[in-house]
């Protein structure tokens, strides 16, 4: 039997279940992301990748 997946969002986001925002787990040490309002669509990033994605939208932010 397989364990539940702990999704974590950002602080940033709101609380209410209209607000869609990027979520991350941790598989086996292996990061994955989703977007909460498409829960079952899950990706797969490399922990490269995922670094490189947080260091865009640090650089990128309004």
């Amino acid at each position: 039997m397989s364990r539940p997946i702990h999704w974590q969002k950002s602080s940033f986001s709101g609380g209410g279940d209209g607000d869609s925002c990027v979520e991350l787990a941790a598989v086996n040490g292996e990061p994955l992301l989703r977007e909460s309002d498409e829960p079952d669509r899950i990706l797969p990033v490399t922990h490269h990748g995922l670094a490189a994605l947080l260091h865009h939208l640090r650089a990128n932010r309004p």
